[in-house]
């Protein structure tokens, strides 16, 4: 029995590939209406603080993990203590943080856009003195499709964009001139084994990811570098399960990399390895949590994966064909900017 906390798409693509691997799962999350709970009868409604229900959960399962990066760090302590917990709580405590993952990355030599960490008004200005406009003011924890950040095109926007973005401290970024942006999935099993899919060409519509295109119009070499500094970030962290590396391509002579963010979780831009893939992300996270050998990453197609945000989840009866795998979410309530399934798109064999 492994335990998810999360119940939205990730932890529900999650349990069904565990139920193809035979296991069972059991889904803990405060919100009765989601959508994970629909293919797992294993399902614990309580808020991540409630230590009761917790205590319960972890009595019930083998082995636990997450959909999503912002488990409070008490929840995964706690249940760390009770059964394994994989990823651990070091790599959350990593990536829940801006400033620790700018800060743990740049141990390890891998290129950040250059930052700042803001407390105050007049923190921010000296932020801006030294990094220049335009740059882009973020939260530092909870932060995700382009929530929890302003872009500050002149000195005017400060005021209130600090005052508007919460919790303090802040970090304000550098304008990174990109030429494109990629990610790549990256698996590691306990055993130390870790392997790569290819990388992803992302496109971001109103700051959601709108499609992810494989191949990634990008040479060879930078392919190669991205899926190196990726291993290099699964190896440091003692990772275990899947994790997804967002990069900027720098353009230039020689093309440079620079990641943007880490998120320890399946992640939405590997979703087209369901499509064209002997193992998908989803299985390949589940490998890695029992300790099991990881699949083979292999791409067989060429592959465009497209979210359906909001009301674009009803144009899927019209959108289907023999190169079309659709995946909805099970999501009931249509909203704008809520992600409501995927189409992958095969574009050549």
């Amino acid at each position: 029995m492994i335990g998810i906390l999360g119940g939205g798409q990730l932890g529900r693509m999650l349990s069904l590939a565990a139920s193809k691997l035979g296991m069972r799962t059991h889904i803990f999350c405060p919100d009765p209406n989601s959508p994970a709970f629909e293919v797992t009868p294993h399902r614990t409604v309580a808020a991540y603080d409630d230590e009761a229900a917790l205590a319960a959960f972890a009595d019930a399962v083998d082995v636990i993990t997450y959909e999503f990066e912002n488990v409070p760090s008490a929840t995964a302590e706690f249940l760390a203590a009770r059964k394994p917990l994989r990823p651990g709580a070091n790599a959350l405590a990593v990536s829940q943080d801006r400033l620790a993952e700018k800060g743990f990355l740049a141990s390890k030599n891998i290129p950040v856009a250059p930052h700042r960490t803001v407390e105050t008004l007049a923190g921010l200005e000296a932020a801006i003195d030294a990094l220049g406009l335009p740059a882009v003011l973020k939260t530092t924890r909870l932060g995700y499709d382009g929530k929890g950040q302003r872009v500050l095109r002149d000195r005017a926007d400060a005021a209130a964009a600090f005052a508007e973005l919460e919790p303090k401290p802040l970090v304000l970024e550098a304008f990174v001139p990109f030429d494109k942006e990629i990610s790549v999935v990256v698996a590691r099993n306990l055993s130390g084994e870790v392997r790569a899919f290819d990388a992803a060409e992302n496109v971001h519509r109103h700051h959601i990811l709108f499609t992810s295109t494989v191949p990634a119009d990008i040479p060879p070499g930078v392919e190669k570098h991205a899926a190196m500094l990726a291993k290099v970030i699964v190896v440091a962290l003692d990772y275990v399960g899947v994790l997804g590396v967002e990069f900027f391509v720098i353009p230039g002579d020689r093309p440079s990399l620079m990641v943007n963010e880490i998120a320890p979780r399946v992640h939405n831009s590997g979703h087209w390895t369901e499509a064209v893939c002997l193992t998908d992300q989803f299985e390949q996270h589940i490998r890695a949590v029992l300790g099991w050998p990881l699949g083979d990453p292999t791409r067989m197609a060429d592959v465009v994966m497209e979210n359906l945000v909001g009301d674009e989840v009803l144009i899927v009866p019209g959108e289907l064909d023999g190169n079309t795998q659709p995946h909805l979410y099970g999501k009931t309530e249509i909203r704008p900017g809520r992600k409501m399934g995927h189409i992958n798109r095969i574009t050549r064999r």
